[in-house]
């Protein structure tokens, strides 16, 4: 598919302007760059604001024994509401819960549902498998508190996108194996589900907007430190011993983005598994669900979604 022409425009102006990340020294300015982009009038048009309908809360949580900073979006309708889980992308360097407000705000609208957005810590100050950590950590804080919430804790599921896609994932299989907290579904948008294998999709859109090849290389050895080269399936999710018996999945594949390839393997290993599974196509650039001032998808991607939590959480 052909992309829509502002987000070509976009393309073209983030590729003259982006500092890669291969080339980034100080991770926390550029961190502080991209909350103040977000929050000024170009960012706003940009990335979106929270949707007005909906009560965004800031809470300060426990997770894996530090204060982290969540995000709630709630909806106005009464009654404990089923919950969802929303873990950022960034590819586990940078990102926070804000660059996805104005998606996760418009989902908790659209579904009836609670969507609660955590940080989680980054690297390179934090390497694997310290977001896992948090991320598992992160939901049984939402399962635990779910009546301080107005949710209910039967009633769950995980979210994310790119490297929050692949957290998801992880967190899916891992509470799975764990006995708990029960998932009812996980939406994964644009997953980074695999570290080390390159697939045809990473060739085609090596040089694309907003994810290019270099960028996915480098944010994986930032990742995983010292633990670059592991076998651990943590860090690539799809090669986790089994797959059998996860919630259904929600899969979102950009057509213009190096990671597709992760995204639609992902949904053919879960669906040989047995599991049920909604693949959805964008004309779309990775990153699209922070994007919507430039990405039409932003827009489909909201009805999708909710209509795939609907569905499977009321």
């Amino acid at each position: 598919m052909t992309l829509p022409l502002r987000t070509r425009v976009f393309g073209v102006l983030e590729r003259a302007a982006s500092k890669p990340v291969e080339e980034t020294k100080d991770f926390p300015a550029k961190r502080a760059g991209r909350l103040q982009l977000q929050r000024s009038g170009i960012g706003r048009w940009l990335f979106g604001t929270p949707d007005r309908s909906v009560t965004t809360t800031e809470y300060t949580a426990d997770i894996a024994g530090r204060p982290a900073r969540v995000l709630v979006h709630r909806p106005a309708s009464t009654g404990p509401l089923p919950v969802v889980l929303n873990l950022h992308g960034g590819g586990w360097v940078q990102g926070n819960p804000e660059q996805s407000a104005w998606f996760a705000s418009r989902v908790a609208a659209a579904a009836g549902v609670v969507v609660v957005s955590p940080t989680y810590r980054l690297a390179p100050e934090h390497t694997f498998p310290a977001q896992v950590e948090d991320s598992v950590d992160a939901l049984q804080w939402v399962v635990d508190r779910a009546e301080t919430l107005g949710a209910d804790p039967t009633r769950v599921a995980v979210m994310g996108d790119s490297a929050g896609g692949g957290l998801s994932a992880t967190t899916a299989l891992l509470a799975r194996d764990a006995d708990g907290p029960a998932l009812r579904a996980q939406v994964l948008l644009y997953p980074g589900v695999e570290a080390y294998d390159r697939w045809p999709s990473e060739d085609e859109f090596a040089d694309s907007a907003v994810l290019t090849s270099a960028n996915m290389r480098a944010f994986v050895r930032l990742y995983l430190g010292e633990a670059y080269g592991t076998d651990d399936w943590r860090a690539s999710p799809i090669k986790a011993p089994s797959h059998a018996d996860l919630p259904p999945a929600f899969v979102a594949v950009a057509d213009h983005d190096p990671l597709a390839d992760n995204a639609r393997r992902y949904s053919d290993v879960l669906r040989a598994a047995g599991v049920t599974v909604e693949e959805r196509e964008y004309s779309a650039l990775h990153g699209f669900i922070s994007l919507p001032g430039v990405s039409p998808a932003a827009t489909e991607a909201v009805r999708d979604v909710s209509a795939f939590l609907r569905t499977h959480l009321l």
